[in-house]
């Protein structure tokens, strides 16, 4: 997210558009005086310059002129540099076999799907907008993310296992499995408030599903046992307008969170089911540029998540905040 500050309202320049027509010689005057006098301190500024150069000692001036060459041509260098050669993200996933199940997990065949596609054009695509957003940016604060470009094959393969983003990975962020409510304590305290309303619309849903097995706007994912579906509102940083027309007051409560993604391949908003003995198997998220947030609406006892080998329990009107990208996994042994 980027603040822009805006500068004070231009009053002066309103007055001047709605003086009336008989001040303008006056006007006139006033500026040539001012620009006059405009001239005269820039000179004044021009001479004590060259005075200045003259008194410091010429060793100074080489210095300083050598350090002024030098971040120039750093500039430059580091706005025209193509990342160097990344692996690819599938020859990173490791344990793949003939049934798409890679790092234990069972990825869909989906074309769009920017962390189980098999198509490397999408990931040259995202490689490709992150150089440019660091070029623009690279030489005021954007050194991290296009150091990130650049080595990503290499941070990606000395990952240790247990965090291993099958995308992008960011350096120097935290690296915790979960994170405290704090974190993000205005979404969190907005999103708890709001339960009731998430609650009712989720209610108003599922009901759907006793007159047929998936009802409209729900998805299958893959899971060695049990059923898991989930209902998009958000899908990889695009609105999913059906699936919102069903739930306006939750769609229209993700516009006042602060932080929750929006336009970005990484954001995601969805309701989430899984049935009694569904397990989903371990697997890791495309990337730990971002948080996770569960809000618990139907959390009966024998849910768990485990993240990074942390195991944490839902719970109904509580938000849950962890990095889907260290190996996770989650389960429903209950009745």
């Amino acid at each position: 997210m980027v603040w822009v500050p805006l500068g004070p309202p231009r009053t002066d320049c309103l007055t001047l558009l709605h003086t009336p027509t008989n001040n303008c010689p006056k006007m006139s005057l006033e500026w040539l005086v001012a620009w006059s006098w405009s001239l005269d301190g820039l000179r004044d500024c021009i001479a004590t310059g060259i005075q200045s150069v003259r008194d410091c000692d010429t060793t100074a001036v080489v210095t300083v002129a050598c350090l002024l060459v030098l971040f120039v041509w750093y500039c430059y260098h580091v706005g025209r540099e193509q990342p160097r050669a990344y692996a690819p993200v599938n020859s990173l996933m490791q344990g793949a076999d003939a049934n798409g199940l890679q790092n234990g997990y069972a990825y869909c065949q989906s074309p769009e799907c920017v962390r189980c596609a098999h198509n490397e054009g999408l990931n040259q695509k995202l490689y490709h907008n992150l150089q440019e957003y660091a070029k623009r940016y690279s030489w005021s604060g954007m050194g991290r993310i296009h150091k990130g470009i650049r080595e990503q094959g290499r941070y990606l393969n000395s990952r240790p296992s247990i965090q291993k983003p099958e995308v992008f990975f960011l350096p120097d962020l935290p690296t915790t499995p979960y994170f405290t409510r704090d974190a993000q304590k205005h979404d969190v305290e907005l999103l708890e408030r709001n339960f009731q309303t998430i609650l009712c619309e989720f209610e108003t849903l599922y009901k759907a599903f006793s007159n047929c097995s998936l009802p409209q706007g729900w998805k299958m994912n893959s899971t060695p046992s049990g059923e898991w579906v989930t209902f998009y509102l958000v899908n990889q940083g695009v609105c999913v307008p059906r699936n919102c027309r069903k739930c306006p007051r939750t769609y229209r409560l993700l516009g006042s969170l602060r932080t929750c993604i929006g336009n970005n391949v990484f954001g995601n908003a969805c309701i989430s089911v899984l049935s009694p003995g569904t397990v989903i198997t371990e697997h890791y998220g495309p990337t730990n540029i971002r948080i996770r947030c569960h809000l618990g609406l139907k959390t009966p006892s024998g849910c768990e998540l485990v993240v990074g080998g942390e195991p944490q329990c839902w719970a109904e009107g509580r938000c849950l905040l962890f990095d889907d990208s260290f190996l996770h996994t989650a389960f429903h042994e209950g009745e």
